[in-house]
């Protein structure tokens, strides 16, 4: 079996701004890979796709041999143009593609001997999600990696024998969750009889995770239960286990539970083929007579440590005191010098304190799901209102500061407080001067600002410590309170970078845009810093602007425009954002147009187009105009909700995802 691929050389840099230069020293992007992406017949149009995703020529070839002396770096071969024998030879990292919903042609045999497998339907086809699939498989993103930096993380405990039920409801389900647990020992398959099948076969768990991909962001954990530990997966094959956990693996989820119980071999395996997917290793003591004070406590838990990447240990308790006894064992681990993260809980109404004092991938429930998926498992609107109710979550005063009531993002805010339970107030204000804004800051119930248009930080000197983007970008437009030091401290962001990031990889992974020149209009430098920092995070090459000059504060990478001789000696630029006045918005429509030839003769759509403002004045769309031309075009509304995301996170330490902020927030992030 081919040993998963590991990601490709990964430049590491942190931006900061010395003499007035902009200093990029911590962009994190990994290197082109060379792939191989099988395809079913009459399929080759996913090698298209997967080449435009990352952003990289591509090549079809009819047989293995055929490889030899190929310089692209995505390559397409017909599933049934295989010859017998293992693919790893390739020096490619292998995907095979499936869309299951034309004919169904999987083939075990040759999924094995490749590194991922990743199913689609050809009726629901989306590239944001192969998009996302890739990025994660490459190593491109990193998940865990972000949600170790929280204060705490919660896991969406989904409890459906169809994962379809819950499809309608995931945006509402998932606000607040960090990650989404598929429990596969309880799905149920229907068979032909008309009955359901001990074990959900592989190729519906494989569509069932599809399914989930599609519809959520959020990381998957991938759990298959044992009888032991209150789920249905028989325990006399530890081998059953290995072959679905593998199999996510090439799925491409980013964690999976390992019961502590199963072989050692297996467990050591499953770390050696992970690849970029993290294992939370997992024990649960429905005996009654676990003690977290035993040395036996200690044992599970370094046994745990060996594979896992997160220890997961969960007791059914039947005193208080218990609970006591789990956080001096909790307090013990953290004391470690060196150890993985730790999720301990206990079951049952009386370790529902646990819950609210674990922050490690606490498990949560939600009132649309059919059933729990433990004794005593809580809603986080239940956590958050226990936790307000001892004293640990104090109520704080969220400020909206500017134009914030009249387009809804005040209501919006308070809609999502509402949602998770948060007993913090939104405070309105329409302007702030500098010495009141000073005086909020000091308040003991101070909970943080979000500021539109954001704040210069030219003129707000009084500020508490500001971000490297923050303060490389000039502009302040969320002001956070970082409750997990000590004692309370402020730091000041600029989440709007970050939203025109979000979008610019939304439908490419990072790489796609490693040293590929950009063209940035604007009528000042304000006005483009936030996009051109985006841009140099993504490691982007050459950055062209027009309609003003960086004054050589963003480094060498940065060239004004002169004239329209300069369009003809400049390569195409494989993004041009427009941060334009709405007004103006249509002078970037000549150059959209000289830059489609491209496009048009090749029908490659790896051209995006990015307007900052509404993109729509008159008679005039130009995003509709780019898309006209076969660029991948975006407009403000999708800056604007992935920026709320981010904001969100800053102010309130919760995840809101995309598409709840987009089906929630009404008509306040469209203007």
């Amino acid at each position: 079996m081919a040993a998963v691929a590991q990601a490709g050389p990964v430049k590491a840099a942190v931006t900061t701004k010395a003499n007035g230069v902009m200093k990029i020293n911590e962009i994190i992007h990994a290197e082109p890979q060379r792939l191989l992406v099988l395809f079913d017949e009459g399929e080759e149009e996913i090698v298209r796709v997967v080449a435009d995703v990352v952003g990289q020529s591509f090549s079809v070839v009819t047989s293995l041999r055929e490889l030899e002396g190929r310089t692209d770096l995505v390559v397409g071969l017909e599933n049934g143009m295989l010859e017998p024998g293992p693919l790893r030879s390739s020096g490619r990292t292998v995907i095979t593609t499936h869309g299951i919903d034309v004919k169904d042609y999987r083939d075990e045999n040759v999924t094995s001997h490749c590194d991922f497998e990743y199913l689609y339907s050809s009726k629901r086809f989306s590239r944001r999600t192969i998009a996302r699939y890739i990025a994660f498989i490459l190593g491109q993103t990193r998940p865990h990696e972000d949600l170790k930096k929280k204060s705490r993380t919660t896991m969406l405990s989904t409890t459906f024998p169809d994962i379809r039920a819950a499809l309608p409801n995931m945006d509402i389900l998932s606000v607040g969750a960090d990650s989404v647990e598929l429990r596969v020992d309880l799905l149920e398959e229907r068979i032909a009889n008309g009955g359901h099948s001990a074990a959900a076969s592989l190729n519906y768990v494989g569509e069932q995770v599809m399914l989930f991909r599609e519809r959520t962001e959020l990381p998957i954990v991938f759990t298959t239960r044992c009888t032991n530990e209150n789920g249905r997966f028989p325990m006399d094959d530890p081998m059953l286990f290995y072959v679905y956990l593998r199999k996510a693996i090439q799925w491409g989820c980013e964690y999976i539970d390992v019961e502590l119980w199963l072989p050692e071999d297996i467990r050591r395996r499953l770390s050696t083929e992970k690849g970029n997917t993290k294992i939370m290793s997992a024990y649960h003591d429905f005996s009654g007579h676990f003690k977290w004070t035993s040395t036996e406590a200690r044992r599970l838990f370094d046994a745990g440590a060996v594979y896992g990447d997160i220890v997961k240990m969960i007791a059914i308790v039947s005193t208080m005191e218990e609970n006591y006894e789990l956080e001096h064992f909790r307090s013990s681990i953290q004391a470690l010098p060196s150890h993985p993260p730790f999720s301990g809980l206990n079951m049952g109404p009386v370790g529902q304190l646990s819950r609210k004092l674990n922050t490690v991938f606490t498990p949560i429930t939600h009132p649309l799901l059919p059933t729990i998926a433990a004794p005593g498992q809580l809603s986080l609107s239940e956590i958050n209102s226990m936790l307000h109710s001892m004293g640990q979550l104090q109520r704080l005063s969220m400020y909206a500061v500017g134009n914030v009531r009249a387009n809804g993002q005040a209501m919006f805010l308070e809609k999502c407080l509402n949602e998770l339970s948060l007993p913090h107030q939104v405070v309105c204000v329409d302007s702030l001067s500098q010495a009141s804004l000073a005086t909020i800051l000091g308040q003991p119930g101070f909970g943080g600002a979000y500021m539109n248009p954001p704040l210069p930080l030219s003129k707000a000197t009084y500020l508490p410590e500001t971000s490297a983007a923050a303060t490389a970008i000039g502009h302040v437009d969320t002001i956070a309170v970082d409750h997990g030091s000590s004692s309370k401290t402020l730091k000041c962001h600029n989440a709007t970078w970050k939203g025109i990031r979000a979008t610019l990889t939304r439908d490419y992974v990072p790489s796609a845009y490693t040293d590929r020149p950009a063209l940035v209009l604007a009528n000042s430098e304000a006005q483009a810093a936030a996009a051109i920092y985006a841009l140099q995070d993504l490691g982007a090459g050459t950055i062209y602007t027009i309609g003003f000059g960086a004054n050589g504060s963003y480094g060498s990478n940065l060239q004004q425009f002169q004239g329209v001789a300069d369009m003809k000696r400049v390569p195409e630029p494989f993004v041009i954002i427009s941060a334009l006045p709405p007004e103006k918005s249509l002078v970037v429509s000549p150059l959209l147009k000289h830059y489609s030839s491209d496009v048009r003769r090749t029908g490659r759509r790896g051209k995006i187009f990015l307007d900052l403002s509404n993109g729509i004045h008159g008679k005039g769309d130009s995003v509709a105009i780019a898309a006209s031309l076969g660029w991948q075009s975006y407009g403000i509304a999708t800056v604007n909700a992935y920026t709320m995301v981010e904001m969100l996170r800053l102010l309130l330490g919760f995840n809101v995802g995309y598409e709840f902020v987009r089906l929630a927030s009404g008509r306040c992030l469209f203007d």
